[in-house]
């Protein structure tokens, strides 16, 4: 799916009657397939945590919910910039979601008034290097576009 097309999807999830939860899985559902990644979740960001609201792709990961300070998504979180690593196994921040992961993505959600990161897609590989350019430009757009999933 193109970035146009995978944009204008995620809109029409957005507008729908589904309740917060179902709209995260549907948009996780949604760049999971656009992107043919393996594994996309969707989590809210608090003060104190980072917490799954929706995944696709084979199960809950291991840390639904984690302290901000965790993982690649604390980095993430703190920098306010995309974190992306081809390989995760020589990454010390990673947290173990699912053991065959090998490469992820990590892209905050901010919130364009206050510039405070509000959530964040994780987007996950089995393969080494799997993201590009072309991803992060991909998601960066997605992340942009559902910032309203999360109040704004």
């Amino acid at each position: 799916m193109d970035d146009p097309r995978l944009l204008d999807e995620l809109g029409r999830v957005l507008r729908s009657a589904d309740g917060r939860e179902a709209k995260a899985k549907r948009i996780a559902e949604t760049i999971r397939s656009a992107g043919d990644y393996r594994w996309v979740g969707i989590y809210e960001v608090s003060d104190e945590e980072i917490v799954v609201i929706g995944w696709s792709g084979p199960g809950e990961p291991a840390y639904p919910r984690f302290p901000i300070t965790q993982g690649l998504s604390g980095t993430a979180v703190s920098s306010g910039e995309t974190v992306v690593v081809g390989d995760v196994t020589a990454d010390q921040r990673y947290l173990t979601a699912f053991g065959s992961t090998r490469s992820e993505i990590i892209v905050p959600v901010i919130e364009p008034a206050t510039r405070k990161v509000v959530g964040t897609i994780d987007a996950e590989s089995e393969h080494k290097n799997a993201f590009t350019d072309a991803d992060r430009t991909t998601l960066e757009r997605c992340a942009a576009a559902i910032a309203e999933l999360f109040g704004i």
